[in-house]
């Protein structure tokens, strides 16, 4: 019988370690800082750099694990030292998704690199979706590119908002519509290279957590790009659009969709990052708990306080699980026959937020305060359970999967 295990092997550990130690060491001292300024902090992104950890070599080694434990792994334990400073870092990581999940070989070895610069000229990339009419229903989708035959180019217009780098990434890749008829299924995906005309920072959001990570708008006005910036290629994407048009006049099946093809790969990795939040705010209420003094004892002596912190380790082991499975599932090419990458995102989304607030509860007045790490915890959890797909979206994926139903 061959050997099961939920054990990290060596090098693993000796990996996950090695990322705490730059979480404690680099991440945690300048934390509430960067919250407070609303800044990309590239300092820390340098530092990360300088080690290897913001790198294309890191990420890729971490990706082919065969046990699939590589990325969450590297995101619980960054975004337990800071979820803000921890999307700064890994924002990119969502671009170069896209143009994994979507582009060429030669695609994915061109565009991917200048994503991360280097050690010393460290850059960031965009990954471009969500529109101000336009989040979870994507099939209304305005941002519109035309393909110039002539000039063998695509002319992108529309407006991107909620954008992680936005503005201030080199590297964009966009999603557009190239046939409205089709809604979600007409779309395809871009890169837009550094420097190209038209493309402008819109409004930078200020947000109620992971402030330290930027996020705006991206305006395309009359953006231009060469025919290889389409992912996957113009021959791929008319057989696509032709196979969705039959469809549409059978109406069978659904066709493959440009941003549900990112979200889908990058699901259980968000999960992580929840897992990671939720992580650290246990952590500091069982502390505190054993270290507050009330009516003469410990508060972690109390019941009350006691089965509060059990419920929080239950939940965030329990999210750290569906993670685990479906990175798992995802790496053996194993089918998510019943939406477990939206599973893990789901379940771990709202246990940081759930421990997150009793985290704030055991603290009393003290964590309400900035004085202590848990209100900023709280604020940068809330985002888990609306980025990458709401919550109410995992379940209507999760109940579609189940049912072979159009749930709506």
């Amino acid at each position: 019988m061959p050997e099961f295990s939920f054990e990290l092997d060596d090098d693993q550990k000796a990996v996950r370690d090695w990322i705490h130690g730059f979480a404690v060491d680099v991440m945690r001292p300048a934390a509430a800082e960067w919250d407070e300024r609303e800044e990309t902090p590239w300092p820390i992104i340098q530092e990360a750099a300088k080690i290897g950890l913001y790198s294309l070599d890191f990420y890729a080694q971490q990706y082919f694990d065969p046990t699939g434990l590589g990325i969450p792994m590297t995101m619980e334990e960054l975004f337990w030292g800071d979820a803000g400073i921890a999307l700064a870092i890994v924002g990119t990581s969502l671009a170069a998704v896209a143009v994994l999940a979507n582009g060429t070989e030669e695609q994915i070895g061109t565009w991917i690199p200048p994503m991360y610069g280097d050690a010393d000229d460290v850059k960031v990339a965009a990954f471009c979706s969500s529109e101000p009419d336009a989040g979870s229903d994507v099939a209304a989708m305005r941002t519109r590119a035309v393909y110039d035959e002539a000039k063998d180019e695509w002319v992108i217009n529309g407006t991107k908002t909620w954008v992680t780098n936005g503005g201030i990434a080199g590297v964009h890749v966009v999603i557009a519509s190239v046939d409205p008829e089709l809604g979600a299924r007409g779309h395809a995906s871009f890169v837009v290279p550094p420097g190209t005309p038209g493309l402008s920072q819109g409004q930078k959001f200020k947000k109620h957590g992971i402030r330290a990570s930027h996020t705006a708008e991206v305006v395309l006005d009359g953006v231009r790009v060469p025919g290889h910036c389409l992912l996957g290629g113009k021959e791929k994407l008319d057989e696509r659009l032709a196979r969705a048009r039959e469809r549409a006049r059978a109406g069978t099946e659904r066709g493959r969709n440009a941003a549900m093809a990112t979200f889908e790969a990058s699901r259980p990795a968000v999960g992580a990052q929840a897992v990671g939040v939720a992580r650290a705010a246990y952590e500091v209420a069982l502390d505190y708990a054993k270290n507050r003094v009330q009516f003469g004892r410990p508060i972690i002596d109390n019941q009350g306080i006691a089965f509060q912190l059990s419920d929080m380790r239950t939940r965030i082991d329990a999210a750290r699980l569906l993670v685990w499975r479906a990175s798992w599932m995802a790496t053996a090419g194993k089918p998510f026959t019943a939406a477990e990458g939206s599973m893990s995102k789901l379940f771990a989304g709202e246990t940081a937020k759930a421990v997150t607030a009793q985290a704030v509860q055991i603290l009393g007045g003290n964590g309400f305060t900035r004085e202590y790490p848990v209100e900023r915890m709280h604020r940068d959890a809330a985002i888990f359970t609306i980025f990458e797909g709401t919550s109410e979206i995992q379940r209507l994926v999760i109940a579609r999967t189940l049912s072979g139903m159009q749930i709506r």
